[in-house]
């Protein structure tokens, strides 16, 4: 599928591939997260299983995204050796890649295709998910909201490419 280019893509073509590490779905607003290995995203709506697939189709934030760097950042900013996924209520952890340059960039993970979007704030929870301190740690290293622009089955250990248009 060619996207539209974007003035990054002449950076984003040398980014190497990063790594799903982790795959978490919020079965209902405010549930605790259930961790699984695998997951099917659903083209223009979410990850099957995850209640904001069931929301509007269509959304900016179908999918939130983290990277493991980001997630070391809060937890060095917090004064903790690590911080549990679960959380920081967001759908994908991944390692290896800087999430920054992916903003509005096309990326596969497994059989699907993603589309970054929005920077994906903290929001006042983190304040009683992490502690006091928790939402200016995670400033600046909240991650991204993302559609699924071609859904398929993604797995953890699945290889993040960036698509640029060619």
């Amino acid at each position: 599928m060619l996207k539209k280019p974007n003035p990054l893509d002449r950076f984003a073509k040398d980014l190497p591939p990063g790594t799903l590490e982790w795959i978490g779905l919020r079965t209902e607003r405010r549930a605790p997260i259930l961790e699984v290995q695998q997951a099917h995203a659903i083209a223009e709506h979410g990850l099957e299983g995850d209640h904001r697939a069931d929301k509007t189709p269509g959304s900016g934030r179908q999918v939130t995204l983290i990277s493991r760097e980001f997630i070391d950042q809060t937890a060095h900013f917090l004064g903790r050796d690590s911080i549990d996924p679960s959380l920081l209520r967001r759908n994908l952890v991944v390692s290896g890649i800087n999430l920054h340059t992916l903003r509005h960039q096309q990326f596969t993970i497994g059989e699907a295709l993603f589309e970054a979007g929005a920077l994906c704030h903290p929001c006042s929870r983190m304040e009683s998910a992490l502690g006091q301190g928790g939402v200016a740690a995670m400033f600046g290293h909240g991650g991204l909201c993302c559609r699924i622009l071609r859904g398929g089955k993604i797995a953890v250990g699945n290889t993040l490419r960036v698509q640029t248009a060619t």
